[in-house]
């Protein structure tokens, strides 16, 4: 065996530590929306800052973690430099969104972005969508004009752009982590690899910089826990989930994250919240599970 092993979560998880695994995973991309609208919502921090003591109090959680967990018999991957520059994408489109939108609005715009960016990158790829499944999309973006129509020349018109952005880039980096076989190495290594940007955002922010203790303690939860150990928790469960079933999960995420506003940010789940809700996730459902049945029809 060669040097350099990493001890990583198993990747051959049973069905259980499958779901285990994802409703930690899930609770964690919740936590994320919570913890930043927290920060940026009182204004205890500034977006970039927020952004880029996340990223690096997720490199340094996971630095330790790797070196505990370290063996010398063999060799782990490293992430990429695509997975990074989409993480960090996320992270910064993510942070900024957060100043005009409350926590629910946030996790739905990114988890419905999430969703249709994996449609459509497999339309792209060669699969071709179904009537009902198109019908699905139509629904889903009807329920994303709804939901911002009333306020399109607002910040939070641009809240929703940035998370749209944050939601697209995610879903990159979920479909690039569906092969790790190495997942705790692989996120280590994605995020140490956002260094280099995160190091130019702090140069160029710093004479905008608005700090405080409660600022900085959430953005450190949300790197070192909800980030660093989520995402590689994350990395970890899509070893054990079909393709349909990774984007399917993810639609519980905007319920979560909005009853933690509901709780922790003391926000209110809106009536049109509520309604473009149904409209987003019941059209991605549509596509997902139509795509699943026609293939099982053809298989068949």
């Amino acid at each position: 065996m060669r040097t350099g092993e990493v001890t990583q979560i198993k990747t051959n998880t049973t069905p259980v530590k499958t779901i285990l695994l994802t409703c930690c995973a899930l609770v964690a991309f919740a936590a994320n929306s919570v913890l930043c609208r927290a920060a940026l919502g009182e204004q205890t921090i500034d977006a970039s800052s927020f952004t880029v003591i996340r990223l690096f109090s997720g490199i340094v959680a996971l630095a330790v973690i790797l070196k505990l967990t370290s063996n010398k018999n063999s060799a782990a991957t490293k992430g990429s430099w695509m997975s990074a520059l989409m993480l960090f994408i996320y992270a910064i489109a993510f942070s900024f969104s957060y100043i005009s939108l409350d926590t629910g609005t946030g996790a739905l715009v990114l988890f419905g972005s999430v969703q249709i960016t994996m449609i459509l990158i497999s339309l792209f790829s060669g699969t071709r969508l179904h009537t009902a499944e198109w019908l699905g999309v139509f629904i889903a973006f009807s329920g994303f004009v709804y939901l911002v129509l009333p306020d399109v020349t607002t910040p939070t018109f641009i809240g929703f752009v940035l998370m749209t952005m944050a939601g697209i880039a995610w879903g990159m980096y979920t479909l690039n982590g569906r092969g790790s076989k190495y997942p705790l190495s692989d996120t280590a290594y994605n995020f140490l690899r956002t260094a280099p940007i995160v190091i130019v955002l702090a140069l160029i922010s710093l004479p905008y910089i608005e700090l405080t203790t409660e600022g900085i303690i959430l953005a450190v939860l949300s790197g070192s826990v909800a980030s660093g150990l989520g995402y590689t928790i994350w990395y970890t469960a899509l070893r054990g989930l079909s393709t349909t079933e990774a984007a399917v999960v993810q639609l519980s995420v905007p319920v979560i994250a909005a009853t933690g506003g509901v709780v922790f940010v003391n926000e209110v789940i809106t009536l049109r919240l509520a309604i473009a809700s149904v409209l987003i996730l019941g059209g991605i459902l549509a596509v997902i599970l139509g795509r699943r049945y026609y293939a099982q029809v053809k298989s068949g």
